[in-house]
């Protein structure tokens, strides 16, 4: 099953932004070879079945998916700690999504951020891995309290660029994210490239950034085909 084809090849073509705003695995890069092979490990360690799990993992805090399978005598804080240490050295499978680094490169430098569940550690090291550069703004899993699906990470990733949320663009592949960009009030376009499944959504999808670039006017980035 595939995704129907989209209206048009470039996202909100009509519209400009003040921001864009990134998740980062599955969206910018692709670390699904890494977190998955981490994540059986342990989740194997607890007897659980990460066939049945896996698929729950992806656009949350470590953390918060640790106290949602509710194992009795463990220490979540310890186990997310754990995940992430295994996670920092296994970077085999990390790259960027195709697109990504020239387009990530057509914007302002003060025009977009990361906004990820991962801890900052963490996501540097897979930026690196992947051979994408830093943004001046990272929002990690140490800034925020609630983690997606929660609306505070995008909320305080406009909030410290100085823009209004509801006109900066988010990037999102997972569900939770995707409906953190909706309760923030922003506009979402949804990278669908990792998907194994279509998901349900309203918001324009985009397999990967190929093709795709950015246009300043007037203060705004707009999106654009290449050519």
């Amino acid at each position: 099953m595939q995704y129907p084809p989209s209206a048009s090849p470039v996202p909100h073509p009509d519209r400009g932004f003040q921001a864009c705003l990134f998740d980062m695995d599955g969206t910018l890069l692709t670390s699904i070879e890494s977190a998955e092979r981490v994540w059986s490990r342990w989740l194997r360690g607890h007897g659980l079945d990460p066939v049945k799990i896996l698929p729950t993992i992806h656009g949350v805090q470590t953390i918060e998916t640790i106290k949602r399978l509710a194992i009795p005598g463990i220490d979540p804080v310890a186990e997310a700690a754990w995940i992430a240490r295994e996670e920092m050295v296994d970077l085999d499978g990390v790259r960027a999504i195709d697109g990504a680094r020239d387009f990530v490169a057509s914007l302002p430098h003060d025009g977009w951020a990361i906004v990820t569940s991962a801890t900052r550690a963490l996501a540097e090291a897979r930026l690196a891995a992947a051979g994408l550069v830093a943004p001046g703004l990272f929002i990690t899993a140490e800034d925020i309290a609630a983690g997606k699906p929660a609306p505070d990470c995008y909320i305080e990733a406009a909030r410290r660029l100085g823009k209004d949320v509801t006109q900066c663009l988010v990037f999102e592949d997972a569900p939770a994210g995707i409906q953190a960009g909706r309760a923030a009030g922003a506009p979402v376009v949804v990278i669908t490239v990792t998907h194994q499944h279509p998901i349900d959504t309203e918001y324009p999808h985009i397999r990967d950034y190929r093709g795709l670039t950015t246009r300043h006017a007037d203060g705004l980035i707009r999106l654009a085909a290449i050519g």
